[in-house]
């Protein structure tokens, strides 16, 4: 199966493609469902079509939120733009996105997007008539439902499932909530995620009276989705003629990415699911559950989170020498001298380094062009860049985590 992963900028373009992935999804400044993510502007796209296809990698461009008649006026010209970038396929949910992209990029595969609820290989079928190469299905089926579909849909037709990551409360993700609560539409982009706030109840006879609905020392999270993994289930999904498993997040960061993927890589490739659930806990997340696959999708009702078990200490720029290494790396959280680092590099599980004679390298400044190298105890300003002793070698985009502490778990109140 192909393994299709997130693109929110370019450092997670660049970090997915190192990962494993073999294709990777992302938008431009308009019309993806990811408004709030670093995405790239038009005129970055052709540098990142270029970059991916350079190492053997699709672009697919996502085009998938609701389409007003103001955004179909500037959708020729967009779509014209990304076709000559070379985007590989666009994701589209809107039937008139879907009709002038055919008109105008007409050399662009379109994979119809998960907001389009293709639940039924009748449905697949229709869109596949209308020139779509590939459907995602909606996140509502279970895995014999869309063993079904790739049964009875056209043969050439792709299937695309969802396979990591957060999950929306509405069908298929077309919620109404963020519109109505906040006014920023979650079908264009701009989620306010309403769904995981703490509600309570009022009855009528007694106004400002406020009652939780499920009570407990958090409050009540009555529509607050658990996030999906089906890590220990490629095999099933595969099975039922899955041809490409996608993983959500592209308002993740580098660090999310490089370990999700290298997770997902790992398995397809033939490591056991066990061997890599420590990465995929090692990352921002809810708890997990295997969504609709197996039954009916479980909720966190007692309270909105993120669990991490570690942070991102720092990515690596260079490393020098040929043992002990001196690793030179750009700071994102504290590293104290003796602390035992988890290194992930592509193509090898996680692994230990030991933080040995940490020095802060100041940028040059007009005062002083060429600072000298400061030995310190703990690397702890982020962004600045600092080196390490290291056992092993590592290499430039590598990442180095610590454990996280309580403190560092994010909870909503």
């Amino acid at each position: 199966m192909e393994l299709l992963a997130p693109a929110g900028g370019q450092a997670q373009l660049e970090t997915a493609i190192r990962f494993g992935a073999d294709a990777v999804y992302l938008a431009a400044d308009r019309f993806g469902m990811r408004a709030r993510a670093d995405n790239f502007s038009l005129d970055q796209i052709p540098a990142a079509v270029s970059y991916a296809h350079e190492r053997g990698v699709a672009v697919h461009v996502t085009l998938n939120t609701l389409m007003h008649g103001h955004d179909l006026d500037e959708l020729p010209s967009y779509l014209k733009a990304l076709a000559e970038a070379g985007a590989d396929a666009f994701i589209v949910s809107d039937l008139g996105a879907f009709s002038l992209a055919k008109r105008y990029a007409p050399e662009v595969s379109l994979h119809v997007s998960t907001q389009a609820s293709v639940a039924n290989a009748e449905a697949a079928r229709m869109w596949h008539d209308l020139g779509a190469s590939r459907v995602v299905c909606a996140r509502e089926l279970s895995l014999d439902e869309i063993a079904r579909l790739r049964r009875d849909a056209p043969a050439d037709l792709e299937i695309e499932t969802f396979a990591h990551g957060a999950m929306c409360m509405a069908v298929s993700g077309r919620c109404l909530l963020s519109t109505a609560m906040t006014g920023r539409s979650g079908n264009q982009g701009a989620c306010a995620q309403p769904c995981r706030w703490n509600y309570a109840v009022v009855e009528e006879t007694r106004p400002g009276v406020a009652m939780s609905v499920e009570e407990d020392d958090f409050g009540s999270y009555v529509m607050n989705a658990q996030d999906l993994c089906m890590i220990e289930h490629l095999g099933e999904l595969a099975e039922a003629g899955v041809d490409s498993i996608k993983l959500e997040g592209r308002n993740k960061r580098a660090f999310y990415v490089a370990n999700v993927v290298a997770a997902y890589r790992a398995v397809l490739d033939g490591a056991d699911p066990s061997s890599v659930k420590d990465q995929l806990n090692a990352v921002s997340h809810r708890p997990y559950s295997t969504g609709f696959y197996f039954g009916r999708a479980t909720q966190s009702p007692e309270r909105d989170g993120y669990l991490k078990e570690r942070l991102h200490a720092g990515t690596v720029l260079e490393c020098e020498g040929d043992g002990p290494y001196r690793v030179r790396l750009r700071c994102q959280n504290r590293i104290f001298e003796g602390d035992e680092l988890q290194a992930l590099s592509p193509g090898r599980p996680p692994f230990a380094i030991t933080a040995r004679n940490i020095r802060w390298h100041p940028a040059p400044s007009p005062e002083d062009a060429h600072p000298r190298p400061v030995d310190v105890a703990v690397a702890n300003r982020t962004g600045d860049v600092y080196s390490i002793d290291a056992e092993e070698p590592l290499s430039p985009g590598d990442f180095l985590s610590t454990p996280s502490r309580p403190e560092d778990q994010v909870w909503q109140r």
